[in-house]
């Protein structure tokens, strides 16, 4: 381990030692709440572009197994630890984390006081990092301030399969369904197979008319990360096939279809990125645990044609920061879903062209499982159920 140091775009430094790959990490520094999942939170293709601080003080105890990845290689730009754990205390362990960093290239630093950081970053929100070893303060300070903003990236074509594949279903064929990789993660998959669900995975850009000719049960817009935005040809096609398939959404995924049916999306000071997110169901008052992992929300305000109400600091966030049934050229949109944290929107329903999403991650990998029962929602929607 050799002295490192993490420079954010505004100058300040966090001064560290070196425990992954060889080199420099430039990305949005984010913070994760999770107390476990370290590997499928690296592994996860939502974290491109971001350089992932853990909250949790002790990183590593359980070491790293390749059952826990949900992709075949780490996808994040850096990790940032308080403390690495040297040795791996679980019978699953097939190695030790910091190894895993550095065969995977994966640029990371411990010994950061990653609660400073951590309030810095939810006073002054994500913004652009650099961060490695043996480099001058000011070298990764330029290139920290050279990075940009997220705003406007596309990133999800990026981490998205370059050609079909298809993920066969688990016992006998219930439904075929096309899914849109926009970053899909391995246990949203196994989330799909398990229930007879045959996935045939689709690039980001695959046009409707293609999806269409596939004559699926239905269709399901994956996570991913960056801004949902500038991912034009995604947003084209979803609105191509609403009304004409069942769709379900979750994270970007959730975002595309809100894009898809004319609301307009919003950047989050420091987003939503943890294992313990509580989000209340509208229909019954009933609140989940979620995992999350976003930097960008949909307003559906701006559908109402309306500014978005702000959420008063330190209250808890109220049904009316969020509207009630709004227009569309496909019908009545209506919120399901909300955080309860900062009372941003965290699902929606299109009944009249059997669309729905949520903002959060029901496969629960990592994080808790309240929300899996989506997936049954969505199988039984297809006839899978």
């Amino acid at each position: 381990m050799t002295d490192a140091a993490l420079v954010l775009a505004d100058g300040t430094v966090f001064p560290g030692v070196a425990v992954g790959g060889d080199g420099i990490a430039v990305g949005e520094v984010v913070f994760n709440t999770a107390m476990t999942g370290y590997q499928e939170v690296l592994t996860d293709p939502s974290y491109a572009g971001q350089i992932v601080t853990m909250t949790a003080p002790h990183i590593g105890n359980y070491g790293v197994t390749a059952a826990d990845e949900q992709a075949p290689r780490p996808v994040c730009a850096g990790l940032v630890v308080r403390s690495l754990s040297r040795i791996a205390s679980s019978w699953r362990a097939e190695g030790e984390l910091g190894g895993y960093l550095r065969s995977s290239g994966v640029v990371a630093l411990s010994g950061v006081d990653t609660r400073k950081l951590t309030r810095h970053i939810r006073t002054a929100g994500a913004m652009p990092a650099a961060m490695g070893e043996g480099v001058d303060v000011g070298e990764l300070r330029d290139a920290a301030a050279a990075h940009g903003a997220m705003v406007g990236r596309d990133l999800a074509t990026g981490v998205s399969t370059t050609a079909p594949y298809v993920a066969g279903a688990e016992g006998p064929v219930r439904a075929r369904v096309v899914a849109y990789d926009l970053g899909i993660k391995r246990d949203i998959l196994t989330q799909l197979t398990r229930r007879g669900i045959e996935v045939q995975v689709v690039p980001a850009g695959t046009p409707a008319t293609a999806v269409l000719a596939e004559t699926p049960d239905g269709v399901f817009l994956s996570n991913g990360p960056g801004d949902p935005e500038p991912v034009h040809a995604t947003i084209e096609a979803v609105a191509g096939l609403l009304g004409k398939v069942p769709v379900f959404g979750i994270c970007l995924g959730h975002q595309i279809l809100g894009l898809a049916l004319g609301a307009r999306t919003y950047k989050l000071p420091f987003g939503h990125h943890g294992g313990n997110h509580p989000v209340r169901k509208l229909d019954d008052g009933g609140v989940e645990i979620t995992a999350q992992n976003h930097g960008f929300a949909v307003d559906l305000w701006s559908l109402a044609g309306r500014e978005r109400p702000e959420a008063v600091g330190g209250e808890l966030p109220t049904r009316a920061l969020l509207p009630d049934a709004v227009p569309s050229r496909f019908g009545p949109v209506m919120p399901t879903h909300q955080n309860l944290n900062d009372g941003t929107l965290e699902g929606l329903a299109c009944e009249e062209v059997g669309a729905f999403s949520v903002q959060y991650h029901p496969e629960a990998a990592p994080g808790p499982n309240d929300a899996v029962r989506l997936f049954d929602r969505f199988a039984a929607t297809i006839g899978a159920g």
